[in-house]
This record gives C-alpha cells, sequence and structure tokens, in this order.
C-alpha cells in the first residue's frame, strides 16, 4: 500500500519529539509500508536534506526505545521531504496538491500538528483546493478546541470539508497498550463481568499523576490548565472504557456509540455541586525525589498572579442501572509525588466477616504508566499457627515481562492505524463535544469563584481537600489506603 503523510507543524515540538520517532520505530519494526513518502511543511526555508540532518540531530534528544543507527536513520530519512508552507496563502496548498499528485497514493493523511486555533484554516483552504477526497484522511491533535463553543467551531468546519470518516481525533492515551489491555481484560475475558457492577463495586478511582512540572511550556499550560489538559479528555475516555456496556462488536462506531452513551449518563455538575465535589489545586516550592523545585507561580512565563490549576480531583456518577450510587474519583497534577497512572477498582467488602482482625476488600489496579500491568488484590491465610487471620496479597501480572518483544508505543500504534484506516481508537466529534458540555459547568464556576486554586506543596499528593472528597464517602485513595 502506498501512502502520503503530511505533517503540518513540521518544526514543532509535538512532531520531532513524538511523531517522527514513532514513526521510525514503526519503520525499524518493519511496520510501516515500504511504498510512502512523510513531508513536513513549515514556515521555515530549508531544503530535504537540511530537515533530515536537523530531525536527525533532534533525535538525540528524544526518549526512544533504542537509538537509531547511521544506516537506520539513513533508510528512513529516504522517506522525509520538506516545504516550506504559509498556513494562510491559497497558493500554498496548490502546491502541495501538485506534490501529492505527482503520484496518486492509496491513502493520503493530513496531520495537523498545529495550534487548534489554525484548524478552521487549514481545514477551510484544503477544502477549496480539493485536498479532502475520499483517499485523504485528516487528523486533529488534542486540545481540540477551549471549550464547548470552539470545539463545535472547530467540528463545523471539518465536517464542512471532510466525513466524519475521513477525520481522525487523536487521544494518544488511547494508543497505549495498557488502554488496549483494559479493553481485552473487559470484553476479551468473562471472569469480571458478573463483578462489573454496582452490587459489587464500592468505588473506582482513576489517577493520572506526574511528577514534573509545566517546563518551557507555561505560557501554554496558562491558557489550558489541569482539567482541560488531562481531564476532559484523557481522564473521560478512561472512565467510558471502564464503564461502557459490552459493544456489539469489535466495529469503531459500535465502540463509541457505548463510550458516548456513558458520557451522556455521567451526573451534570452545577454551581454547588462543583464547590462540593471538585476539588483545584496549584503547587508551590517543594522537593521532588529530593531536590528542591519551584512552585507554578515561579515557573517561566506563568504570570505571577495565575489562578491557573495544576490539580484537579472529582467526584462524580454514571447514572445508569449498572452503576447506580457508585462513586467514580478522577484526580490528575502536576509535580505530584510520583509519575503514576492507574485505575483502581475497589470492590466491596464480604457482607460478614467470619475471621479475625480487620477484612480489607478486594481490589484490582490497572497500571498505566510507568508500568503496565495488573494487580488483583487478595486475602490469604498467613499460616497453620494463625488460620484465622488473613494478610493482603496480590497477584501481579507485568506485561512487559509477560510480552517481553518490544512494545508498540501509543503513537506508532495510532499512525499505522490512521494510514490503515482504523478509527477505533479516535474519538468521535459527538463523544468529544459530550465531554466538553460535562466539563464546561465546572469552568463556569471556577470564574465566578474568587477563592482560586488551593495551594500543595510540589511532591504531596495534591491538596488536603483532595483526600477529604474521598473520604466523604467512607472511602481513601490507593495511596493512602
Amino acid at each position: 500500500m502506498s501512502f502520503d503523510l503530511v505533517f503540518f507543524g513540521g518544526t514543532g515540538d509535538l512532531t520531532w519529539r513524538k511523531l517522527m520517532p514513532a514513526l521510525f520505530q514503526a519503520f525499524r519494526h518493519g511496520k510501516l509500508p515500504a511504498d510512502g513518502r512523510i513531508l513536513a511543511v513549515a514556515r521555515d526555508t530549508q531544503s530535504d536534506e537540511q530537515y533530515r540532518a536537523w530531525l536527525r540531530e533532534r533525535f538525540q534528544d528524544v526518549d526512544t526505545p533504542k537509538r537509531p543507527t547511521e544506516e537506520e536513520f539513513s533508510r528512513f530519512a529516504e522517506m522525509l521531504f520538506y516545504r516550506r508552507m504559509d498556513l494562510s496563502q491559497p497558493q500554498d496548498y496548490a502546491r502541495l496538491k501538485e506534490w501529492l499528485e505527482e503520484r496518486r497514493a492509496d491513502t493520503v493523511v493530513l496531520y495537523l500538528a498545529t495550534s487548534p486555533y489554525l484548524f478552521p484554516v487549514i481545514c477551510e483552504q484544503l477544502g477549496r483546493a480539493g485536498l479532502n477526497d475520499p483517499h485523504i484522511r485528516v487528523v486533529l491533535e488534542k486540545p481540540l478546541g477551549h471549550d464547548l463553543r470552539s470545539a463545535q467551531e472547530i467540528n463545523r468546519v471539518v465536517r464542512s470539508v471532510f466525513t466524519e470518516q475521513q477525520a481522525f481525533r487523536i487521544d494518544h492515551y488511547l494508543g497505549k497498550p495498557s488502554v488496549q489491555n483494559l479493553m481485552a481484560l473487559r470484553f476479551g475475558n468473562v471472569l469480571f463481568e458478573p463483578l462489573w457492577r454496582r452490587e459489587s463495586i464500592a468505588n473506582i478511582q482513576i489517577t493520572l499523576a506526574e511528577s514534573i512540572g509545566v517546563g518551557t511550556r507555561g505560557d501554554f499550560y496558562d491558557r489550558t490548565g489541569a482539567l482541560r489538559d488531562m481531564i476532559q479528555n484523557h481522564a473521560l475516555q478512561l472512565l467510558t472504557m471502564i464503564a461502557m456496556e459490552p459493544p456489539a462488536s469489535n466495529d469503531a462506531d459500535a465502540i463509541r456509540d457505548e463510550k458516548l452513551k456513558v458520557l451522556r449518563s455521567l451526573k451534570p455538575f452545577a454551581m454547588e455541586s462543583v464547590l462540593r465535589d471538585v476539588v483545584r489545586g496549584q503547587y508551590r516550592a517543594g522537593a521532588i525525589d529530593g531536590k528542591p523545585v519551584p512552585g507554578y507561580l515561579d515557573e517561566q512565563k506563568v504570570p505571577a498572579d495565575s489562578q491557573t490549576e495544576t490539580f484537579v480531583a472529582l467526584r462524580t456518577e454514571v447514572q445508569n442501572w449498572r452503576w447506580a450510587g457508585v462513586p467514580f474519583y478522577l484526580r490528575t497534577g502536576k509535580r505530584l509525588a510520583a509519575r503514576d497512572a492507574q485505575i483502581v477498582v475497589n470492590f466491596r467488602p464480604t457482607p460478614h466477616n467470619i475471621f479475625g482482625g480487620v477484612s480489607q476488600p478486594n481490589k484490582l489496579v490497572i497500571k498505566l504508566q510507568p508500568e503496565d500491568g495488573l494487580e488483583l488484590h487478595l486475602l490469604a491465610a498467613k499460616g497453620a499457627l494463625q488460620h484465622d487471620l488473613l494478610s493482603p496479597v496480590f497477584l501481579d501480572l507485568d506485561f512487559d515481562k509477560a510480552f517481553p518483544t518490544e512494545r508498540v508505543g501509543a503513537y506508532e500504534r495510532l499512525l499505522l492505524d490512521v494510514i490503515a484506516g482504523r478509527l477505533n481508537l479516535f474519538v468521535r466529534s459527538d463523544e468529544q463535544e459530550q465531554a466538553w458540555r460535562w466539563v464546561e459547568p465546572i469552568l463556569q464556576a471556577w470564574s465566578l469563584d474568587t477563592s482560586g486554586p488551593r495551594p500543595y506543596k510540589a511532591g504531596s499528593w495534591g491538596p488536603p481537600a483532595a483526600s477529604a472528597l474521598v473520604a466523604r464517602d467512607g472511602f481513601a485513595w490507593a495511596e493512602e489506603q
């Protein structure tokens, strides 16, 4: 199969840090179709050879499973091309069309690795240039809008040029191997299905914690915040996959239909419930791994009076028959105690404890990063002399050990899926808009609440109010149990 892949924003951080390395890994794994061209477009003036040399230098700073050798990169670079392009100029789109029509590739992928405010401009220009044939696909990188209205406007313009089947809204969390194992756990095994409901589950916790700060992205992050950056997309996508009903098939729309039902079933927020069930925080100076780190207000390009949240914890419910009354706790933040992404399913205790001591309920831990695996926490007898006392034990499945071959990265998987036309791991426009619709009352409530985010020390697990949020229901976060 032949393909042409065009990166708008070809010299941007996303392209050289994530997308090009992912394509190189696909090339090295022998998964990238051989008859392909990769074109980077940007405003800089440089030749193909200059761009290849520039990218080769950048690859030295990229965290990849294996550094490319000179010979490997040289073979990969044969697929790389560069064109200068002003995204506001129609004649540049005409020249792009000429380049693409030098040959008629089976598939053309147009990846918008630019700021979202440029999405409508680019799509309108692509439509005017006739670059929207059925064999052309467009990839939209998050964040898709700043609120519901801007997301709807982006989708309106995209739909005026491309069909829904041509639009690939990317959320790289959905490409992680651990998230694929979440789907396999739920729908490839019968073991947990009888337990996957309100009668057996006490609560579900989703944590997406980062130990890093905002780094050099202070200006971008201050316009975004943790709610938009992580909850509206990554955390809600994980919630839908945990809570969705079994789809009729592995077809993309069958899966996305069920995810949309979950989003529509989420308990809506109002001003009163935001104040009660949502905690926002902002990190102050502290220590990570024993080294001092600055507070958010001291980071580069962050205003000294910023009210942007770097931490969010919230409580919600899925209001349907399967999940009625089960609290879902979502939490994300920067400069937390550890880099840790996991889903914890806490089961209800046994109805009657016949053993001495405290009966600790079972739980299933789905580890997303940095480890990738499953832990099933159970109780077992300590030994013959203490047969009436139970001790916690757990079964640990490490996917990196179970599957010793090199794992496919998130962007590698998603880029190959775009080229192949597989939509299963991409977000449909109605999903995306419903997520914004649910999040927007929180943003509106915060705009009226002058108290601002609660401070928390870098290296902690966030403001104490986040612990109180869960304790109010008689539960605790995983690290506090």
